[in-house]
């Protein structure tokens, strides 16, 4: 009978342990790049979709201008009644083989809550006065997974940017022209207002998601007032005019800019200012003020309603 001899051999074993240690470096590499690189990349995803709504909303901004003037343009060619459709992209895609989460918008017609007012309103024949416009908005809220959430506002004619940390900030002023007029024994401060009134049709009005989506909008109509505003007197101590809105410091920032021309006669200095603009409190409101100090101030307001749809089916 033959023995055999039985002998070790430790190859296979080393074999396994390799494989081992080769599938752990890939899990810790994949687990750095998750972890390290990953949510940078989806950072830099994510602003990179605010800046295409950003874009996106200057576009559609500029055609709701179009439509209001060509609206109150007197023609007899009808150019504001043809719609106009602009797309809105609403969130950002995940990346393919990570473990990442795609951001997500809304996209709607805020109710009104902005209002423009005049006091006290001027109260006669030849003016049609105003003591309270309202105004809505268009609003574009983004829940991003990595970038601060933003919202993109369309209201009044501009465009407002607002976040969750900090102060809201108008990053396109909304169609006002101030200029100074009249003559040295009568000056005078003429501001000149088209404010787009966005009218939502039900059913219509809102629409969330990751893909894009359209808007489409159309002229309406529009209505014109105008008034005037003195200097506060003893017996007119509140003589203004001020807006009201979810996002005062954006307008009133804004407004300062407009107005930076002619808000003081010579050197900048406080006795020197003719208009003052601030956010104050108006019957336990606050609201953004502009109070002419020196010279009258003549508003000229044009509404213009502009209809908005959101989403594919139009209606009208």
């Amino acid at each position: 009978m033959k023995c055999k001899k039985w002998t070790e051999k430790n190859q296979a074993v080393a074999g396994v342990i390799e494989a081992l240690l080769l599938v752990a470096l890939v899990a810790i590499v994949i687990s750095i790049i998750q972890l390290q690189y990953i949510p940078q990349v989806m950072e830099q995803k994510e602003a990179d979709h605010m800046d295409e709504v950003s874009n996106q909303f200057s576009y559609l901004k500029s055609l709701i201008d179009i439509q209001a003037l060509t609206g109150t343009m007197e023609t007899e060619v009808p150019l504001a009644d043809i719609p106009i459709m602009t797309q809105i992209t609403l969130g950002s895609s995940e990346l393919p083989y990570f473990v990442t989460a795609p951001s997500y918008g809304e996209l709607g017609v805020k109710d009104t809550v902005a209002t423009i007012h005049a006091v006290p309103p001027l109260n006669d024949t030849e003016h049609f006065y105003f003591s309270g416009i309202p105004f809505s908005s268009i609003v574009f809220h983004a829940y991003n997974m990595y970038f601060p959430e933003q919202s993109y506002i369309l209201e009044g004619g501009g465009i407002i940017l607002n976040q969750s940390e900090g102060k809201s900030v108008m990053r396109c002023d909304p169609s006002i022209s101030v200029r100074k007029a009249g003559n040295f024994y009568n000056r005078y401060i003429e501001m000149k207002f088209y404010l787009p009134n966005i009218v939502d049709v039900p059913s219509k009005n809102y629409t969330s998601g990751c893909g894009g989506c359209f808007i489409r909008t159309n002229y309406s109509s529009y209505h014109k007032y105008t008034d005037i505003i003195n200097p506060p007197s003893t017996f007119y101590p509140d003589n203004s005019t001020f807006i009201y809105s979810n996002y005062l410091n954006g307008w009133n920032e804004s407004l300062n800019r407009l107005f930076g021309d002619v808000m003081y006669e010579g050197k900048p200095s406080p006795e020197n200012k003719t208009v003052d603009i601030s956010i104050t409190q108006y019957e336990g409101t606050n609201v953004v003020k502009i109070t002419p100090l020196k010279h009258p101030i003549t508003i000229d307001l044009t509404v213009v309603d502009i209809y908005v749809q959101i989403g594919p089916g139009w209606i009208i």
